[in-house]
Protein backbone atom coordinates (compact mmCIF):
# COMPACT_ATOMS: atom_id res chain seq x y z
CA UNK A 1 0.00 0.00 0.00
CA UNK A 2 1.15 3.78 -0.76
CA UNK A 3 2.43 4.64 2.74
CA UNK A 4 1.18 8.23 2.53
CA UNK A 5 -2.48 7.04 1.22
CA UNK A 6 -5.64 8.02 3.45
CA UNK A 7 -8.87 6.56 3.87
CA UNK A 8 -10.17 9.57 2.56
CA UNK A 9 -8.66 11.54 -0.53
CA UNK A 10 -7.51 14.81 0.29
CA UNK A 11 -7.20 18.07 -1.87
CA UNK A 12 -3.58 19.23 -2.70
CA UNK A 13 -3.30 22.39 -0.88
CA UNK A 14 -4.07 20.47 2.45
CA UNK A 15 -0.01 20.27 2.56
CA UNK A 16 2.27 23.24 1.46
CA UNK A 17 4.59 21.06 -0.24
CA UNK A 18 4.21 18.01 -2.24
CA UNK A 19 5.87 14.89 -1.50
CA UNK A 20 5.21 11.55 0.99
CA UNK A 21 7.42 13.72 3.52
CA UNK A 22 5.26 16.75 4.02
CA UNK A 23 2.14 14.38 4.37
CA UNK A 24 3.88 12.60 7.52
CA UNK A 25 4.61 16.35 8.74
CA UNK A 26 1.17 17.04 8.23
CA UNK A 27 0.18 14.05 10.16
CA UNK A 28 2.47 14.75 13.29
CA UNK A 29 0.74 18.16 13.05
CA UNK A 30 -2.55 16.76 13.24
CA UNK A 31 -2.06 14.57 16.17
CA UNK A 32 -0.42 17.63 18.21
CA UNK A 33 -2.95 19.96 17.46
CA UNK A 34 -5.58 17.49 18.79
CA UNK A 35 -7.60 18.09 22.08
CA UNK A 36 -7.07 14.54 22.97
CA UNK A 37 -3.31 15.51 22.61
CA UNK A 38 -3.89 18.49 24.91
CA UNK A 39 -5.74 16.11 27.66
CA UNK A 40 -2.83 14.14 28.10
CA UNK A 41 -1.78 16.98 30.48
CA UNK A 42 -4.50 16.11 32.67
CA UNK A 43 -4.23 12.37 32.76
CA UNK A 44 -1.50 10.06 35.25
CA UNK A 45 1.20 8.55 33.99
CA UNK A 46 1.67 6.60 37.40
CA UNK A 47 1.71 9.15 40.45
CA UNK A 48 -1.15 11.20 40.87
CA UNK A 49 0.14 15.29 40.11
CA UNK A 50 -2.30 16.37 43.66
CA UNK A 51 -0.31 14.21 45.32
CA UNK A 52 3.21 14.31 44.20
CA UNK A 53 3.69 17.65 42.58
CA UNK A 54 3.74 19.57 39.31
CA UNK A 55 7.00 17.88 38.30
CA UNK A 56 5.47 14.59 37.96
CA UNK A 57 5.06 13.16 34.88
CA UNK A 58 1.64 13.06 32.85
CA UNK A 59 0.97 11.50 30.07
CA UNK A 60 1.80 14.59 28.23
CA UNK A 61 4.95 14.79 29.31
CA UNK A 62 5.65 11.00 28.69
CA UNK A 63 4.62 11.11 25.54
CA UNK A 64 6.80 14.72 24.50
CA UNK A 65 9.77 12.68 25.89
CA UNK A 66 9.12 9.75 24.10
CA UNK A 67 8.72 11.44 21.03
CA UNK A 68 11.96 12.84 21.23
CA UNK A 69 13.90 9.68 22.47
CA UNK A 70 11.92 8.13 19.06
CA UNK A 71 12.87 10.48 16.79
CA UNK A 72 16.55 10.20 18.13
CA UNK A 73 16.77 6.31 17.10
CA UNK A 74 15.63 6.90 13.90
CA UNK A 75 17.56 9.70 12.89
CA UNK A 76 20.47 7.44 14.27
CA UNK A 77 19.29 4.19 11.91
CA UNK A 78 19.37 6.07 8.86
CA UNK A 79 22.31 7.95 9.52
CA UNK A 80 24.64 8.04 6.60
CA UNK A 81 27.57 6.66 8.49
CA UNK A 82 25.16 3.70 10.11
CA UNK A 83 25.74 0.29 9.54
CA UNK A 84 21.70 0.33 9.98
CA UNK A 85 20.71 2.64 6.93
CA UNK A 86 20.02 0.06 4.14
CA UNK A 87 18.05 -2.10 6.46
CA UNK A 88 16.27 0.97 8.25
CA UNK A 89 15.46 2.68 4.81
CA UNK A 90 14.86 -1.03 3.01
CA UNK A 91 11.91 -1.37 5.77
CA UNK A 92 10.67 2.15 5.82
CA UNK A 93 12.03 5.05 8.54
CA UNK A 94 11.08 7.81 8.51
CA UNK A 95 11.83 9.99 11.47
CA UNK A 96 8.21 12.08 11.38
CA UNK A 97 6.62 9.30 11.24
CA UNK A 98 8.42 8.03 14.15
CA UNK A 99 7.36 11.09 15.66
CA UNK A 100 3.86 11.05 14.46
CA UNK A 101 3.20 7.75 16.05
CA UNK A 102 5.32 8.36 19.35
CA UNK A 103 3.08 11.56 19.84
CA UNK A 104 -0.39 9.54 19.50
CA UNK A 105 0.84 6.30 21.10
CA UNK A 106 -0.69 7.09 24.87
CA UNK A 107 -4.24 8.73 23.45
CA UNK A 108 -6.24 6.25 24.01
CA UNK A 109 -5.25 6.18 27.95
CA UNK A 110 -8.23 6.29 30.35
CA UNK A 111 -8.13 8.75 33.87
CA UNK A 112 -6.15 7.09 36.89
CA UNK A 113 -3.41 5.59 33.88
CA UNK A 114 -2.74 1.48 33.96
CA UNK A 115 -5.93 1.06 36.83
CA UNK A 116 -8.25 2.81 34.40
CA UNK A 117 -7.47 0.51 31.55
CA UNK A 118 -8.05 -2.60 33.68
CA UNK A 119 -11.31 -1.61 34.86
CA UNK A 120 -12.59 -0.65 31.85
CA UNK A 121 -11.74 -3.52 30.57
CA UNK A 122 -13.56 -5.47 32.97
CA UNK A 123 -16.58 -2.86 33.17
CA UNK A 124 -17.04 -3.19 29.56
CA UNK A 125 -16.98 -7.22 29.15
CA UNK A 126 -18.73 -7.97 32.63
CA UNK A 127 -21.01 -5.13 32.58
CA UNK A 128 -21.81 -3.53 29.04
CA UNK A 129 -21.67 -6.79 27.23
CA UNK A 130 -18.53 -6.03 24.94
CA UNK A 131 -16.30 -8.90 23.66
CA UNK A 132 -13.47 -6.44 22.87
CA UNK A 133 -13.49 -5.05 26.42
CA UNK A 134 -11.11 -2.14 26.93
CA UNK A 135 -7.58 -1.91 25.59
CA UNK A 136 -5.58 1.67 25.47
CA UNK A 137 -4.04 0.54 22.42
CA UNK A 138 -7.44 -0.07 20.61
CA UNK A 139 -8.41 3.28 21.99
CA UNK A 140 -5.86 5.23 20.56
CA UNK A 141 -6.40 3.72 16.93
CA UNK A 142 -10.21 4.60 17.41
CA UNK A 143 -9.48 8.05 18.37
CA UNK A 144 -7.15 8.81 15.58
CA UNK A 145 -9.44 6.71 13.09
CA UNK A 146 -13.24 7.55 14.18
CA UNK A 147 -13.44 9.56 17.07
CA UNK A 148 -10.87 12.71 16.97
CA UNK A 149 -12.07 15.07 13.84
CA UNK A 150 -10.52 16.70 11.15
CA UNK A 151 -12.11 19.10 8.63
CA UNK A 152 -10.95 17.07 5.62
CA UNK A 153 -13.11 13.47 6.41
CA UNK A 154 -16.13 12.91 8.07
CA UNK A 155 -14.47 10.85 10.93
CA UNK A 156 -10.87 10.90 12.79
CA UNK A 157 -8.23 12.91 11.54
CA UNK A 158 -7.40 11.05 8.28
CA UNK A 159 -3.98 9.88 8.74
CA UNK A 160 -1.38 8.32 6.50
CA UNK A 161 -1.03 5.07 6.03
CA UNK A 162 2.52 4.63 7.46
CA UNK A 163 1.61 6.68 10.52
CA UNK A 164 -1.65 4.34 11.50
CA UNK A 165 0.55 1.62 11.07
CA UNK A 166 2.89 2.98 12.54
CA UNK A 167 0.92 3.44 16.47
CA UNK A 168 -0.50 0.03 15.74
CA UNK A 169 1.92 -1.40 18.60
CA UNK A 170 -0.01 -4.95 19.09
CA UNK A 171 -0.80 -5.32 15.23
CA UNK A 172 -4.29 -7.07 15.55
CA UNK A 173 -7.35 -7.34 17.16
CA UNK A 174 -8.69 -9.64 20.33
CA UNK A 175 -9.88 -12.29 18.53
CA UNK A 176 -6.70 -12.93 17.11
CA UNK A 177 -5.25 -15.76 14.81
CA UNK A 178 -1.97 -16.94 15.68
CA UNK A 179 -2.68 -20.67 13.35
CA UNK A 180 0.37 -19.60 11.28
CA UNK A 181 2.77 -19.83 14.36
CA UNK A 182 1.90 -23.54 15.36
CA UNK A 183 3.18 -24.25 18.99
CA UNK A 184 5.96 -21.77 18.54
CA UNK A 185 6.41 -18.60 21.05
CA UNK A 186 3.57 -16.07 20.63
CA UNK A 187 4.25 -12.25 20.07
CA UNK A 188 4.40 -10.10 23.14
CA UNK A 189 1.04 -8.86 24.41
CA UNK A 190 -0.70 -12.46 23.32
CA UNK A 191 -0.49 -15.55 25.38
CA UNK A 192 -1.85 -19.63 25.69
CA UNK A 193 -4.54 -20.41 28.79
CA UNK A 194 -6.46 -23.42 29.42
CA UNK A 195 -8.98 -21.74 27.49
CA UNK A 196 -6.81 -21.03 24.17
CA UNK A 197 -5.37 -17.94 22.80
CA UNK A 198 -5.94 -14.61 24.69
CA UNK A 199 -5.03 -11.39 23.22
CA UNK A 200 -3.98 -9.38 26.39
CA UNK A 201 -3.00 -6.30 24.24
CA UNK A 202 -4.02 -5.66 20.92
CA UNK A 203 -4.59 -2.40 18.45
CA UNK A 204 -7.68 -2.67 17.18
CA UNK A 205 -11.09 -3.17 18.39
CA UNK A 206 -13.30 -5.38 15.51
CA UNK A 207 -15.11 -2.62 14.87
CA UNK A 208 -12.23 -0.62 14.04
CA UNK A 209 -10.06 -3.73 12.11
CA UNK A 210 -11.17 -3.13 8.60
CA UNK A 211 -9.06 -0.06 9.01
CA UNK A 212 -6.39 -1.21 11.29
CA UNK A 213 -6.14 -4.55 7.84
CA UNK A 214 -6.23 -1.58 4.96
CA UNK A 215 -3.32 0.46 6.68
CA UNK A 216 -1.23 -2.78 7.18
CA UNK A 217 -1.55 -3.52 3.68
CA UNK A 218 1.80 -5.03 2.46
CA UNK A 219 3.22 -5.71 6.14
CA UNK A 220 3.84 -9.33 7.61
CA UNK A 221 0.99 -10.39 9.76
CA UNK A 222 1.13 -9.99 13.58
CA UNK A 223 4.56 -8.07 13.19
CA UNK A 224 5.21 -4.54 13.81
CA UNK A 225 6.30 -2.07 10.82
CA UNK A 226 9.79 -0.99 11.62
CA UNK A 227 8.86 2.97 12.56
CA UNK A 228 5.88 0.96 15.19
CA UNK A 229 8.87 -0.79 16.87
CA UNK A 230 11.39 2.20 17.22
CA UNK A 231 8.07 3.90 18.89
CA UNK A 232 7.79 0.99 21.05
CA UNK A 233 11.13 0.75 22.04
CA UNK A 234 10.96 4.69 23.00
CA UNK A 235 8.16 4.08 24.87
CA UNK A 236 9.87 1.19 26.78
CA UNK A 237 13.17 3.46 27.79
CA UNK A 238 11.18 6.62 28.35
CA UNK A 239 8.99 5.27 31.20
CA UNK A 240 11.49 2.97 32.24
CA UNK A 241 13.96 6.01 33.16
CA UNK A 242 11.47 8.53 34.19
CA UNK A 243 9.35 6.23 36.70
CA UNK A 244 12.49 5.96 38.20
CA UNK A 245 12.81 9.82 38.30
CA UNK A 246 9.61 10.52 39.66
CA UNK A 247 9.43 7.95 42.14
CA UNK A 248 13.20 9.48 43.59
CA UNK A 249 11.51 12.96 43.26
CA UNK A 250 8.37 11.78 45.17
CA UNK A 251 10.42 10.48 47.88
CA UNK A 252 8.77 6.71 47.73
CA UNK A 253 11.86 5.09 46.37
CA UNK A 254 14.17 4.42 49.57
CA UNK A 255 17.34 3.08 49.50
CA UNK A 256 17.12 0.40 52.10
CA UNK A 257 15.07 -1.52 50.81
CA UNK A 258 15.53 -1.44 47.15
CA UNK A 259 19.62 -2.23 48.33
CA UNK A 260 18.44 -5.38 50.49
CA UNK A 261 16.62 -6.97 47.32
CA UNK A 262 19.83 -5.79 45.19
CA UNK A 263 22.56 -7.28 47.62
CA UNK A 264 20.06 -10.03 48.60
CA UNK A 265 20.47 -11.48 44.53
CA UNK A 266 24.06 -10.81 44.44
CA UNK A 267 25.37 -12.09 47.22
CA UNK A 268 22.68 -15.12 47.24
CA UNK A 269 21.95 -15.54 43.53
CA UNK A 270 23.17 -19.10 43.59
CA UNK A 271 21.24 -20.30 46.73
CA UNK A 272 18.04 -18.81 45.66
CA UNK A 273 17.81 -20.85 42.24
CA UNK A 274 17.39 -23.73 44.52
CA UNK A 275 13.94 -22.22 46.39
CA UNK A 276 10.55 -23.33 44.01
CA UNK A 277 8.67 -20.53 42.54
CA UNK A 278 6.31 -20.91 45.65
CA UNK A 279 8.64 -20.83 48.36
CA UNK A 280 10.21 -17.03 46.23
CA UNK A 281 6.34 -15.48 46.26
CA UNK A 282 6.09 -15.49 50.18
CA UNK A 283 6.54 -12.69 52.26
CA UNK A 284 9.24 -14.73 54.21
CA UNK A 285 11.24 -15.43 51.48
CA UNK A 286 14.73 -13.97 51.50
CA UNK A 287 15.83 -10.86 49.77
CA UNK A 288 16.75 -10.93 46.01
CA UNK A 289 13.63 -13.77 45.71
CA UNK A 290 11.75 -11.30 43.99
CA UNK A 291 15.36 -10.39 41.02
CA UNK A 292 15.42 -14.39 41.00
CA UNK A 293 11.48 -14.37 39.77
CA UNK A 294 12.05 -12.08 37.56
CA UNK A 295 15.03 -13.53 35.94
CA UNK A 296 13.14 -16.94 35.46
CA UNK A 297 10.11 -15.18 33.81
CA UNK A 298 12.54 -13.78 31.49
CA UNK A 299 13.99 -16.94 30.73
CA UNK A 300 10.56 -18.24 30.34
CA UNK A 301 9.16 -16.00 28.08
CA UNK A 302 12.29 -14.41 26.44
CA UNK A 303 14.59 -17.04 25.87
CA UNK A 304 15.94 -15.71 22.79
CA UNK A 305 17.55 -12.84 24.74
CA UNK A 306 17.43 -13.59 28.29
CA UNK A 307 21.12 -14.74 29.65
CA UNK A 308 22.12 -15.11 32.95
CA UNK A 309 25.33 -13.29 32.47
CA UNK A 310 23.45 -10.66 30.70
CA UNK A 311 21.48 -10.44 34.11
CA UNK A 312 23.95 -10.18 36.67
CA UNK A 313 25.42 -7.65 34.57
CA UNK A 314 22.44 -5.68 34.76
CA UNK A 315 21.84 -6.40 38.43
CA UNK A 316 25.73 -5.00 39.06
CA UNK A 317 24.99 -1.70 36.77
CA UNK A 318 21.56 -1.00 38.40
CA UNK A 319 22.90 -1.76 42.01
CA UNK A 320 25.35 0.88 41.45
CA UNK A 321 24.26 3.64 39.41
CA UNK A 322 20.56 3.41 41.02
CA UNK A 323 21.05 1.72 44.61
CA UNK A 324 24.62 3.37 45.71
CA UNK A 325 24.55 6.57 43.68
CA UNK A 326 21.22 8.06 43.01
CA UNK A 327 19.41 6.79 45.85
CA UNK A 328 22.43 6.77 48.04
CA UNK A 329 21.47 10.96 48.71
CA UNK A 330 17.41 11.79 48.98
CA UNK A 331 16.09 14.01 46.75
CA UNK A 332 15.71 17.82 49.07
CA UNK A 333 14.88 20.01 45.90
CA UNK A 334 17.94 21.42 45.83
CA UNK A 335 20.14 22.14 42.69
CA UNK A 336 22.63 19.36 44.06
CA UNK A 337 19.59 16.63 43.69
CA UNK A 338 18.38 17.81 40.53
CA UNK A 339 21.81 17.82 38.80
CA UNK A 340 22.60 14.65 40.28
CA UNK A 341 18.82 13.19 38.77
CA UNK A 342 19.29 15.11 35.84
CA UNK A 343 22.58 13.53 35.38
CA UNK A 344 21.26 9.88 35.88
CA UNK A 345 18.60 10.16 33.43
CA UNK A 346 20.31 11.70 30.21
CA UNK A 347 23.25 9.35 31.03
CA UNK A 348 20.83 6.44 30.91
CA UNK A 349 18.29 7.71 27.63
CA UNK A 350 21.49 8.18 25.66
CA UNK A 351 23.44 4.98 26.35
CA UNK A 352 19.54 2.92 26.09
CA UNK A 353 18.86 5.22 22.84
CA UNK A 354 22.23 4.43 21.17
CA UNK A 355 21.87 0.40 21.72
CA UNK A 356 18.89 0.14 19.53
CA UNK A 357 19.88 -2.68 16.76
CA UNK A 358 18.14 -5.16 14.36
CA UNK A 359 16.57 -7.99 15.75
CA UNK A 360 17.88 -11.69 14.82
CA UNK A 361 15.67 -13.19 12.49
CA UNK A 362 12.47 -14.53 13.08
CA UNK A 363 11.81 -13.74 16.57
CA UNK A 364 7.90 -12.95 17.28
CA UNK A 365 8.87 -11.66 20.89
CA UNK A 366 10.95 -8.90 18.98
CA UNK A 367 10.55 -6.05 16.49
CA UNK A 368 12.13 -5.32 13.79
CA UNK A 369 14.51 -3.58 16.18
CA UNK A 370 15.22 -4.53 19.67
CA UNK A 371 17.87 -3.15 22.10
CA UNK A 372 20.99 -5.18 22.28
CA UNK A 373 21.30 -7.58 24.99
CA UNK A 374 23.10 -5.75 27.74
CA UNK A 375 20.54 -2.64 27.31
CA UNK A 376 16.95 -5.10 26.91
CA UNK A 377 18.30 -6.95 30.60
CA UNK A 378 18.80 -3.53 31.93
CA UNK A 379 15.47 -1.92 31.13
CA UNK A 380 13.85 -5.06 31.99
CA UNK A 381 15.66 -4.88 36.13
CA UNK A 382 15.10 -0.95 36.10
CA UNK A 383 10.84 -1.86 34.99
CA UNK A 384 11.47 -3.86 37.60
CA UNK A 385 12.10 -1.13 40.30
CA UNK A 386 9.24 0.33 39.84
CA UNK A 387 6.67 -2.61 39.80
CA UNK A 388 8.16 -4.27 42.79
CA UNK A 389 8.71 -1.25 45.44
CA UNK A 390 6.01 0.74 43.82
CA UNK A 391 3.07 -0.32 42.61
CA UNK A 392 2.51 -3.14 45.19
CA UNK A 393 2.75 -0.81 48.36
CA UNK A 394 -0.30 -1.16 50.43
CA UNK A 395 -1.23 2.71 50.25
CA UNK A 396 -1.35 3.39 46.29
CA UNK A 397 -3.19 0.01 46.28
CA UNK A 398 -5.57 1.39 48.79
CA UNK A 399 -6.07 4.75 46.76
CA UNK A 400 -6.36 2.72 43.07
CA UNK A 401 -9.10 0.82 44.67
CA UNK A 402 -10.60 3.97 45.13
CA UNK A 403 -10.08 5.54 42.00
CA UNK A 404 -11.46 1.84 40.44
CA UNK A 405 -15.53 3.12 42.23
CA UNK A 406 -14.89 6.04 40.73
CA UNK A 407 -14.74 4.62 37.16
CA UNK A 408 -17.59 2.14 37.97
CA UNK A 409 -19.54 4.91 39.04
CA UNK A 410 -19.21 6.64 36.18
CA UNK A 411 -19.87 3.57 33.77
CA UNK A 412 -22.72 2.62 35.40
CA UNK A 413 -24.48 5.44 35.95
CA UNK A 414 -24.30 6.87 32.54
CA UNK A 415 -25.12 3.42 30.78
CA UNK A 416 -28.57 3.69 33.04
CA UNK A 417 -28.66 7.51 31.76
CA UNK A 418 -29.01 6.06 28.70
CA UNK A 419 -31.28 3.09 29.35
CA UNK A 420 -33.43 5.35 31.36
CA UNK A 421 -36.59 5.99 28.79
CA UNK A 422 -38.08 8.92 30.29
CA UNK A 423 -34.94 11.12 30.90
CA UNK A 424 -32.09 9.93 28.06
CA UNK A 425 -33.04 12.34 25.71
CA UNK A 426 -31.04 14.95 28.39
CA UNK A 427 -27.86 12.91 28.46
CA UNK A 428 -24.81 15.11 27.80
CA UNK A 429 -24.91 15.87 24.11
CA UNK A 430 -21.02 14.63 23.40
CA UNK A 431 -22.26 11.10 25.15
CA UNK A 432 -25.12 11.00 22.79
CA UNK A 433 -23.08 11.58 19.50
CA UNK A 434 -20.64 8.80 20.60
CA UNK A 435 -23.24 6.38 21.05
CA UNK A 436 -24.44 7.39 17.66
CA UNK A 437 -20.84 6.69 16.26
CA UNK A 438 -20.79 3.55 18.04
CA UNK A 439 -23.55 2.16 16.71
CA UNK A 440 -23.18 3.29 13.12
CA UNK A 441 -19.72 1.37 13.32
CA UNK A 442 -21.33 -1.77 14.58
CA UNK A 443 -23.71 -1.63 11.26
CA UNK A 444 -21.38 -1.04 9.18
CA UNK A 445 -19.33 -4.14 10.61
CA UNK A 446 -22.32 -6.26 9.77
CA UNK A 447 -22.02 -5.45 6.37
CA UNK A 448 -18.18 -5.47 6.17
CA UNK A 449 -17.80 -8.41 7.71
CA UNK A 450 -13.69 -8.68 8.03
CA UNK A 451 -12.03 -11.74 8.25
CA UNK A 452 -11.43 -13.25 11.64
CA UNK A 453 -13.55 -10.24 13.44
CA UNK A 454 -16.84 -11.54 15.06
CA UNK A 455 -19.89 -9.69 13.66
CA UNK A 456 -23.09 -9.03 15.80
CA UNK A 457 -26.95 -10.23 15.33
CA UNK A 458 -28.65 -6.75 14.23
CA UNK A 459 -30.57 -7.21 17.68
CA UNK A 460 -27.59 -6.52 19.32
CA UNK A 461 -26.24 -3.45 17.49
CA UNK A 462 -28.22 -0.63 19.56
CA UNK A 463 -26.59 -2.46 23.17
CA UNK A 464 -23.74 -2.45 22.01
CA UNK A 465 -23.39 0.78 20.01
CA UNK A 466 -24.36 2.34 24.09
CA UNK A 467 -21.64 0.59 25.71
CA UNK A 468 -19.01 1.71 23.59
CA UNK A 469 -20.25 4.78 23.87
CA UNK A 470 -20.45 5.13 27.17
CA UNK A 471 -16.65 3.36 27.27
CA UNK A 472 -15.35 6.11 24.57
CA UNK A 473 -16.87 9.17 26.84
CA UNK A 474 -15.31 7.53 30.26
CA UNK A 475 -12.27 7.37 28.65
CA UNK A 476 -12.13 10.30 27.27
CA UNK A 477 -12.08 12.50 30.47
CA UNK A 478 -9.24 13.65 32.44
CA UNK A 479 -8.57 12.46 35.99
CA UNK A 480 -10.77 15.54 37.13
CA UNK A 481 -13.12 15.21 35.23
CA UNK A 482 -13.57 11.29 36.08
CA UNK A 483 -14.21 12.46 39.29
CA UNK A 484 -16.68 15.24 38.74
CA UNK A 485 -18.47 13.21 36.69
CA UNK A 486 -18.81 10.40 39.12
CA UNK A 487 -19.45 12.20 42.10
CA UNK A 488 -22.48 14.61 40.29
CA UNK A 489 -24.11 10.96 38.40
CA UNK A 490 -23.92 10.03 42.37
CA UNK A 491 -25.29 12.92 43.52
CA UNK A 492 -22.62 15.24 45.34
CA UNK A 493 -22.59 18.18 44.50
CA UNK A 494 -18.69 18.94 45.13
CA UNK A 495 -17.52 19.30 42.23
CA UNK A 496 -20.16 20.27 39.77
CA UNK A 497 -19.06 23.01 38.00
CA UNK A 498 -15.18 21.17 37.45
CA UNK A 499 -17.11 18.81 34.62
CA UNK A 500 -16.77 21.48 32.18
CA UNK A 501 -17.20 20.53 28.43
CA UNK A 502 -16.21 17.13 27.35
CA UNK A 503 -13.76 16.92 24.28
Amino acid sequence: MDRAARRTPEPRSSADVVGEHSQFRLDLERVRFSPYFSRLSAVTQVIGQPGAGPLIHNRLTHSIKVTAVARAIAVKLTDASSPTRDFALAHGCDAVVVQAAASAHDLGHPPFGHLGERVLDRLARDTLGLPDGFEGNAQTYRIVTTLDVSEVAPRGLNLTAAVRSAVAKYPWTRHVDVSALGDGPLPRGIRRTDRGVEALKFSAYGIDAADLFEARDGHPPLRQSLECSIMDIADDIAYSIHDVDDFHRAGLLGQGAVAREFRGWIESGLQLRDLDDEELARRSAPPGSALEALRRKMHATDPWIAGDEAFRAAVGVVADDLVDGLLASPFDGSIAAERALSSFTNRWIDHLQSSVVPAPEGVVRAGLVTLDERAWHEVEILKFVHRHFILDRSDIVMYQRGLSRVITRAVKGLTAWLRDEDDRDRVPQRLRELVEIATDGYTELRTARPEGVPVPETSEVRDLGVGRGVVDYVASLSDDQALAVSEAIDGRPDRLWDIGQNL
